[in-house]
């Protein structure tokens, strides 16, 4: 399974790549925006993203948009991994297409596990 991991944030980055790497047996590619993981996500195809929400040259929800309007990424999971005062943007950040939201910060032994309950994919 190939995991995007889209967030301006490198601690972020290199907990959750050690965590899909290491107990999800995942391989694990690094955006630093959301300019970047948008046309990383094209090249790369990835089964799943993560997405964090505040970030330069593109936040989460306008990176979220453009992947659902590409008919290459368009059914890609997209996983918003956010702050509590995201969670109260839930109901947008659903009706744009996105799969689900974990909170941050997260555990990152739970998190192979949390991205198979929210997704339905086995990896």
């Amino acid at each position: 399974m190939k995991v995007l991991v889209i967030d301006d944030e490198e601690d972020n980055r290199q907990i959750a790549n050690l965590a899909l790497t290491l107990m999800g047996g995942c391989e694990v590619i690094e955006a630093c925006d959301g300019e970047a993981g948008l046309n990383m996500a094209i090249e790369e195809k990835p089964d799943v993203i993560l997405l964090d929400f505040v970030m330069p040259k593109m936040n989460g929800l306008e990176c979220l948009t453009a992947l659902r309007k590409n008919p290459i990424t368009t059914k890609i999971p997209v996983i918003f991994v956010s702050t509590k005062s995201l969670q109260e943007r839930e109901k947008e950040l659903m009706d744009a297409g996105a799969t689900g939201i974990l909170p941050k910060p997260f555990n990152p032994t739970e998190l192979p596990a949390k991205i198979k309950e929210i997704t339905g994919l086995n990896f």
